[in-house]
């Protein structure tokens, strides 16, 4: 009798495979308007300093804060203006004690200028005949109030942004404002996707009784895409060891990395676990996770080259696939990668409605709906179902994860949330 697996708990499941694997090296320079999303390979330092001059955050008067000093509605400060300082022109004007420039947001602080007072913070007294135009100033302005310093938002030599940062917006408004316009960044990892079964047949095919469609092959396709890589459609290979070592050692010729699904459980045409321990060192590392869904599940490595092979199961597959799959592909593209393969980024924190049961020693994923009451805090209330429903993951706006050593959650806690 074929032995059962054991399993281990999804983080240390995750970091044997982690351990075992190496980013891609390949480097590719790209535009920058091409770079979002994409893997910093190499920290970019700002080759200058911005803000290179002072300018004005706010609307209003430059100033010399020492002239504001204890001025407010009731006994406000009186300071003549001397000119006005417009965006992109450096000002021909100096501030001297007793005066005050109009200013705009963004123009270049004039000499002997140190702070900004908010026009909302003032009334203008127009010039007449008798005496020059003045400033009321109505509350007082501390050194630098409302001032961008040189050098405040990057100096030169800096990193600017660092290595193994998947670029985002921001990072490519930082770029910008640097005046870089290519950047180096991490080759995308190729992942073949061969989905196993006499039953399986592809998504534009019509079913025959006792047949279903390929649904893991486009969801984990999904997930790889999301997480950066390049997935490599490799079809369906049947229940036959022959064929489906011959699809899989042709899968990981053409890809960086293989995700497998089905055949993975324990039974006698289950054939994953014994076919990919013979397609080179070290083999497999794990078979089984403690994980609900998708406890029967193998990682390996093969000259190289990481090996996942997932349940058969849709919801069990996509499982782990966000707990797995999207890790193994970030590491691969040279992101950084928390130990456990955890991503904070994608958690929400919601309050649990109803008590949800558990057993411990295994990580649970469940379904569920999040709102937002009429405080604007977030609830999650589970959706229970059959766990092998695809649908039921449609339906859902996250998944509950109830930690390892834990017998259930109870109505009106906290939750970890998962938002795919």
């Amino acid at each position: 009798m074929q032995e059962l697996f054991t399993v281990l708990p999804p983080a240390e499941a995750f970091a044997t495979l982690a351990r075992a694997c190496s980013p891609m090296p390949g480097v590719e320079t790209v535009p920058l308007d091409a770079a979002l999303g994409r893997v910093l390979a190499s920290d970019v330092r700002a080759a200058e300093t911005l803000p290179g001059f002072p300018r004005a955050t706010m609307d209003g008067y430059a100033l010399r804060a020492a002239d504001s000093a204890g001025a407010s509605e009731q006994s406000p400060a009186y300071l003549r203006v001397t000119g006005d300082v417009h965006t992109g022109v450096v000002p021909e004007v100096r501030v001297g004690a007793g005066e005050a420039v109009r200013i705009h947001t963004g123009a270049m602080l004039p000499q002997g200028a140190d702070a900004v007072i908010m026009v909302e913070q003032t009334n203008l007294h127009a010039a007449t005949a008798a005496r020059p135009a003045e400033v009321e100033v109505l509350a007082a302005a501390a050194g630098g109030e409302n001032v961008l310093a040189i050098g405040e938002d990057v100096r030169t030599g800096a990193i600017a942004v660092p290595a193994g940062r998947r670029l985002r917006p921001a990072d490519a408004g930082g770029l910008a404002a640097l005046g870089i316009v290519r950047v180096p960044v991490r080759v995308r990892p190729r992942i073949a996707i061969l989905s196993t079964g006499d039953e399986v047949v592809a998504t534009g095919a019509q079913p025959a009784p006792a047949q279903v469609r390929d649904v893991n092959a486009t969801t984990v396709a999904a997930v790889v895409t999301q997480a950066g890589g390049i997935p490599v459609a490799c079809g369906i290979a049947p229940d036959d060891s022959v064929q489906l070592e011959r699809a899989l050692r042709a899968a990981l010729a053409g890809a960086d990395a293989v995700v497998l699904s089905a055949g993975s459980s324990v039974s006698v045409r289950d054939l994953t676990a014994g076919v990919v321990a013979q397609l080179g060192a070290p083999g497999v590392l794990v078979h089984g996770i403690a994980i609900k869904p998708g406890k029967p599940t193998v990682l390996a490595v093969c000259d190289g080259k990481p090996v996942v092979g997932l349940p058969g199961n849709p919801a069990s597959a996509l499982v782990v696939a966000w707990r797995i799959v999207r890790p193994l592909v970030r590491l691969l593209g040279g992101e950084r990668v928390d130990a456990d393969g955890l991503d904070d980024e994608r958690e929400r924190s919601a309050i649990l409605d109803v008590p949800l049961p558990s057993r411990p020693g295994r990580e649970d994923y469940v379904p569920c709906a999040l709102a937002r009451d009429a405080d604007g805090a977030l609830h999650a209330t589970p959706l229970f179902g059959a766990s092998n429903l695809i649908f039921t993951l449609v339906r859902a706006d996250g998944l509950i994860a109830v930690p390892l050593d834990r017998s259930g959650l109870d109505a009106g806690e906290r939750v970890r949330v998962i938002v795919p």
